[in-house]
C-alpha cells in the first residue's frame, strides 16, 4: 500500500521545493553541518516535533552522520490504534521529496524473529513520529529503504525482545542499517524543569545504558514519550557493537516560543 503524508503542510512544508529550504534553514544553523567527515552512526535519537520547534536538533543530528541502505525508524504510537508493536511490512510512504519504499525483506525477517512485534499498517496512517524523519533523511541521500516500527507501552524485558529480534534480523539480511529512535523529551513543564529531567535521562543514553534509561525516565516521571524506541535502540547499539554516544544539541520550545513555563524538550544524539 502507498502510505500517504500525515502531517505535510502543518509539522514541515507540504511542497517539495519549500520543504527541502526548510530542511536546509535548520541545517544551515549547526556548525557541524560543515564536517567533511561524517559518522558512521549505528543509531539516534531524534525528536518529532514541527519543524519550527524542534527542526534545529534533528538537523544537528542528521548533519553529522552517514546515511545507510536501510533506515530502521522506531518511534512511539501516539494514536493507540494498531498493534503494540506495529512493523509496516511492505509498500511506500509518499512524501512531498519523492516516494520512499519499504525493505520488506527486513521488516518481514523482523516479525518472523520476533514474538511481540507484528505486521500492521493502521498505526502507521496518521502517526507522525517517524514521517518527521524522512525530509532529513531525504535531504542527504536520494534512495534508501525504511523498515516503520510503531511501539506502544512496553516493558523492560519486552524491548531486550524486539531489540534481539531487530539484530537477527539484520544480521540474517546483512543490511547496513541505521537505527532511529524518534522522541520528544518532557512535555509541558518549565524550562528549567524539563532542562533537568532531561539532562538525566540525557546522561545515561550518553553511557549507552539502555536499562539505567529506561529505570531513570520511569522513576523520575519524565514524559518522554519515545521512551521505549530509545531503550530498544539502545539495546540494539550494545549488540552491534556501540562504543559511544554524543549529544549533538538540546533544547526546549521555549526557546523557540519564549513560552518558558509549559515546554517540550528535544534531544539529539548520535551512538556509534
Amino acid at each position: 500500500m502507498n502510505r500517504q503524508p500525515a502531517v505535510a503542510g502543518s509539522f514541515y512544508s507540504g511542497d517539495a521545493h519549500s520543504l527541502t529550504e526548510e530542511v536546509k534553514r535548520h541545517i544551515k544553523k549547526n556548525p557541524a553541518s560543515k564536517l567533511l567527515k561524517k559518522i558512521r552512526a549505528i543509531g539516534i535519537v531524534s525528536p518529532h516535533a514541527g519543524f519550527m520547534y524542534s527542526g534545529d536538533v534533528a538537523g544537528a543530528v542528521y548533519s553529522r552522520i552517514e546515511i545507510p541502505d536501510t533506515v530502521i525508524l522506531m518511534g512511539p504510537n501516539h494514536t493507540g490504534l494498531g498493534e503494540r508493536v506495529s512493523v509496516m511490512s511492505e509498500g511506500t510512504w509518499n512524501m512531498p521529496q519523492g516516494d520512499i519504499e519499504i525493505d520488506s525483506k527486513l521488516a518481514n525477517a523482523i516479525c518472523q524473529a520476533s514474538m511481540i512485534a507484528e505486521k500492521d499498517n493502521q498505526a502507521h496512517q496518521k502517526e507522525h513520529s517517524l514521517e518527521t524523519q524522512l525530509p532529513f533523511l531525504q535531504f542527504y541521500r536520494d534512495e534508501f529503504k525504511i523498515i516503520p516500527i510503531c511501539m506502544m507501552r512496553l516493558g523492560l524485558d519486552e524491548c531486550e525482545e524486539i531489540s534481539r529480534s531487530i539484530v537477527k534480523a539484520v544480521r540474517q539480511t546483512g543490511r547496513s542499517v541505521l537505527i532511529v529512535a524518534s522522541s520528544d523529551m518532557t512535555h509541558y513543564e518549565t524550562h528549567a524543569s524539563a532542562s533537568k529531567k532531561d539532562k538525566s535521562a540525557i546522561q545515561q543514553i550518553l553511557k549507552l545504558d539502555a536499562r539505567g534509561f529506561y529505570n531513570t525516565v520511569h522513576d523520575k516521571n519524565i514524559s518522554m514519550c519515545g521512551v521505549n524506541p530509545t531503550t530498544v535502540m539502545l539495546m540494539c547499539a550494545d549488540k552491534m557493537g556501540a562504543k559511544e554516544a554524543l549529544l549533538a544539541q538540546y533544547m526546549t520550545s521555549g526557546e523557540v516560543s519564549g513560552d518558558m513555563d509549559h515546554v517540550v524538550g528535544y534531544a539529539g544524539v548520535i551512538v556509534k
